[in-house]
């Protein structure tokens, strides 16, 4: 029996959504070969809840001290979205203790948190596009006119390292830049203002099972929304996810060289997701961004894939704890 560590909750507004995945992580886990024991980590405090009580993990050796037994966790299994569990600062930490954990490690979670920098790396793929797009930061003078004149309307503003979809904007001329530039820099110092690309939104999962990167099957996202902003990520009803994708055979092949090309640069590990755009008309792969800690709750993109694949969610979690270890 192993003691995993279900790190949830983060400093992000996406604390609830981290609770929810790791409550169904929890749930679906092999009770028999697994004890799991969900630590909550806040800017105050990391702690274990059990039965009323309330314990805080020592930093010191990563462990918590139930009934004055002291219990050591032979791995981490990390679901905290953004900030400080998908930028690599717990890797690093966990690195430094030895203890093996489920995600990327600390240099590709960092990367990968940096929208800008994760483009310029997947860039040269075969087959994989990019919108043009300009990195503003704060502290730097944007002259809205320079970006109207480098890049074409409609313009998404969005900030760079933000995990959430929140404080993104979508732009159709040079009036609405002030408001969206502001909106973005809200949420981080620096921001990516990049051009809209029309067409069909996907998202797909790739994870590292018995050994081989496996590319699940890919999810459409069709949007009443104009575009996937944390409202229609997480509101009921608006958005629609058809999950195997509706895409020819041929497609789906091309789009599984690209992605595990992704995987493989970015030196990934355990499972991510990947966003992506086929452009209207020619059906163009448009790479977004690249997802190292995705989302987990019951009706998360991933375990939607899983299922389609024909497999057991909790088998899945348990080949990628196996596989880390």
């Amino acid at each position: 029996m192993k003691n995993i560590a279900l790190l949830a909750g983060g400093f992000t507004g996406e604390y609830d959504v981290s609770i929810n995945s790791a409550k169904n992580i929890a749930a679906s886990l092999n009770a028999g070969n697994y004890k799991v024991y969900t630590i909550l980590i806040t800017r105050d405090r990391w702690f274990y809840e059990a039965d009323g009580e309330t314990v805080d993990v020592d930093k010191n050796d990563f462990r918590i001290t139930l009934n004055g037994k002291k219990i050591k966790f032979d791995f981490a299994f990390i679901t905290v979205h953004g900030t400080p569990g998908e930028d690599g600062k717990l890797q690093g930490y966990l690195d430094m203790l030895s203890i093996p954990y489920n995600t990327c490690d600390a240099t590709t979670s960092a990367l990968t948190m940096n929208k800008a920098y994760t483009k310029t790396i997947v860039n040269g793929i075969h087959g994989l596009h990019t919108a043009h797009s300009l990195r503003l930061f704060e502290k730097d003078m944007h002259d809205v006119a320079i970006i109207a004149a480098t890049l074409k309307f409609p313009l998404f503003i969005k900030p760079n390292n933000g995990g959430s979809s929140v404080g993104m904007s979508k732009v159709y001329n040079v009036a609405g830049l002030p408001d969206a530039l502001k909106k973005a820099f809200h949420e981080d110092e620096q921001i990516l203002v990049e051009e809209f690309i029309k067409g069909r939104e996907f998202s797909i999962g790739i994870a590292r099972l018995d050994g081989k990167i496996t590319v699940l099957p890919a999810t459409e996202i069709i949007s009443s929304k104009d575009f996937f902003d944390y409202e229609a990520k997480y509101t009921p009803g608006v958005t629609k996810e058809v999950t195997p994708a509706d895409l020819p055979a041929e497609k789906v092949a091309l789009i599984s060289e690209i992605v595990t090309e992704v995987y493989i640069r970015l030196n990934c590990k355990g499972m991510v997701r990947v966003d992506f755009i086929l452009l209207e008309g020619i059906g163009e792969f448009y790479f977004i961004e690249i997802n190292t800690t995705p989302g987990q709750s019951a009706n998360s993109l991933i375990p939607q894939q899983v299922r389609a694949a024909g497999m057991d969610v909790g088998e899945f979690y348990g080949k990628l704890i196996e596989g880390a270890m």
